[in-house]
């Protein structure tokens, strides 16, 4: 049996663990308990689970200090950032189960039977439910929210999904953990094994998303990754949706009044923006559009004398602190200047020195509007706003798109360039910073591609409609219909014969 081993990546230590790979007979039974025990999820009913993620939610945040200290081990990211993203996740459990109470996620619909123009109509109703196991998969970069315990996983199982977790190299013992938490919830609430499940190694991953049970996965992560992942769904005889959240470079744009007016305060941001947790989050800015002008001229100083000062970031594990370096260097080649980057120390772990870039607008080109996982920013400099719209046709489609605007910008400028951002991103930001996406019911995590395979979000309320189908009951009996349906239930939205009726507390 391969053993799994994790990496401080702060000094390189490397460690046995005591877990190993997962074979393909492991696997088949994880795949079985989680088919067996989807009967049982889906039984609970809303409020049923409601309860259990709340239950989860609390026993993620009663094992607090041991997660975090050994996700720090793993990641090198500080406590800080680990345990408020623990917080995040707790939050996402407890959000889950407010979407399940509220109940309209599930767009229950009643036609009755009726004469209509085409004749007698049949009495119909639908709703969504649970599609059946579904398969995640681990970030690197997000060992609490985007992984064992992430937004996935608590939508899947909000949605009545037993959910099989493929775990992150990066931080097996921390997904080891975190799925024991929330095994232990489960089973405070009476449930079985299965309702989640654990595998490690690559291997196992390809497999998993093959097995007949799987009916839905569900990624964050690189390009790559995804097109490893659908190329094994390819090989299945029944397709199955991969909805997966990959590369962005998340633009932003400082108009010449948003410059002229707080220039060294949007540097502050940009710098705070790119720098965050190594640069190594999804939403991290890699494109700045900033005036050339004087205005524009201190922004970049301003910008450059923080970065300069900076100290090394800790990067996640040797393969991202390698794309890192090469990535860099390439951008040089292909004609981006140093503009500061400041004398970092090797080590034996994964540091690397914070890097900002600068090119003329003319320079821009497909391979520098690329994205670099880490802590990099290239400065674009434009002449006049009405080079804009051409060049952002030059960066590739993200998650974001970020204008700074001022009083002496012009309303028919900034309106051209949100739209222009608007067709190429899933998320518009004005006079802000696309890092730090807040859970809630408004929130759009997603993109055209490449930053996203798919209309559907990943944080937020809606996220829980990726682990879900329509069904539709056309004159059934009452007492087989779920309690949704029901002519005298009432407790959620619904649109009965063409009407929306809220719900009566």
């Amino acid at each position: 049996m391969n053993v799994v081993i994790t990496v401080d990546p702060r000094d390189g230590r490397r460690r046995t663990t005591d877990l190993g790979e997962t074979d393909e007979p492991q696997l088949e039974a994880i795949a079985g308990r989680a088919s067996q025990a989807a009967q049982w999820l889906s039984g609970l009913g809303r409020l049923g689970r409601a309860e259990t993620l709340d239950r989860i939610a609390d026993v993620l945040e009663s094992r607090r200090a041991d997660l975090v200290a050994a996700a720090e081990a793993e990641t090198g990211l500080s406590t800080a950032r680990l345990d408020g993203e623990l917080t995040r996740a707790a939050w996402q459990f407890r959000m889950f189960a407010d979407v399940l109470r509220d109940g309209g996620y599930v767009e229950a619909a009643i036609d009755h039977a009726a004469d209509t123009p085409l004749g007698p109509g049949p009495d119909l109703r639908r709703m969504l439910v649970p599609l059946g196991p579904v398969a995640v998969f681990g970030a690197s970069n997000f060992p609490f929210a985007f992984s064992v315990a992430g937004g996935d996983t608590a939508s899947a199982l909000a949605a009545g999904c037993p959910t099989v977790l493929k775990a992150h190299p990066s931080h097996p013992l921390t997904s080891h953990a975190c799925a024991a938490a929330i095994e232990s919830a489960i089973r405070d609430q009476g449930g079985p094994d299965g309702v989640i499940g654990t595998v490690y190694g690559e291997q196992a991953g390809r497999s998993l998303v093959r097995h007949p049970a799987i009916r839905a996965a569900a990624l964050t992560g690189s390009v790559g990754a995804a097109r490893a992942i659908q190329a094994a769904i390819d090989e299945r005889p029944d397709p199955i949706p991969l909805y997966a959240e990959l590369s962005s470079v998340n633009p932003i744009v400082v108009l010449p009044g948003a410059a002229a007016d707080r220039g060294d305060r949007i540097a502050g941001g940009l710098f705070t923006s790119f720098t965050a947790s190594g640069g190594q989050l999804c939403t991290k800015p890699g494109l700045a559009f900033v005036p050339s002008d004087p205005a524009g001229d201190q922004l970049v100083d301003a910008l450059r004398e923080r970065v300069a000062c900076a100290g090394g970031a800790v990067l996640l594990n040797e393969r991202i602190r390698d794309a890192y370096e090469n990535q860099a260097a390439a951008f040089e080649r292909a004609g981006a200047r140093v503009s500061a980057r400041p004398q970092v120390e090797a080590g034996e772990g994964f540091t690397v020195a914070p890097t900002l870039l600068e090119v003329g607008l003319p320079g821009l080109t497909a391979e520098i509007a690329d994205e670099c996982f880490g802590p990099l920013l290239i400065v674009v400099r434009y002449r006049d706003v009405t080079e804009l719209d051409a060049a952002l046709a030059t960066v590739p489609p993200s998650l974001t798109g970020a204008v700074h605007h001022g009083a002496a910008d012009q309303t028919a400028v900034v309106r051209r360039l949100v739209d222009v951002l608007a067709a190429r991103a899933g998320r518009i930001v004005f006079d802000g910073y696309p890092t730090g996406v807040r859970v809630s019911w408004a929130q759009h995590h997603g993109g055209p591609w490449p930053s996203t395979n798919a209309v559907h979000t990943s944080v937020g309320a809606t996220a829980i409609r990726r682990f879900l189908r329509p069904l539709a009951w056309q004159d059934a009996p009452e007492w087989i219909l779920p309690e949704e349906l029901r002519d005298e239930y009432a407790a959620i939205p619904r649109r009965v014969d063409g009407r929306l009726e809220s719900k009566t507390e």
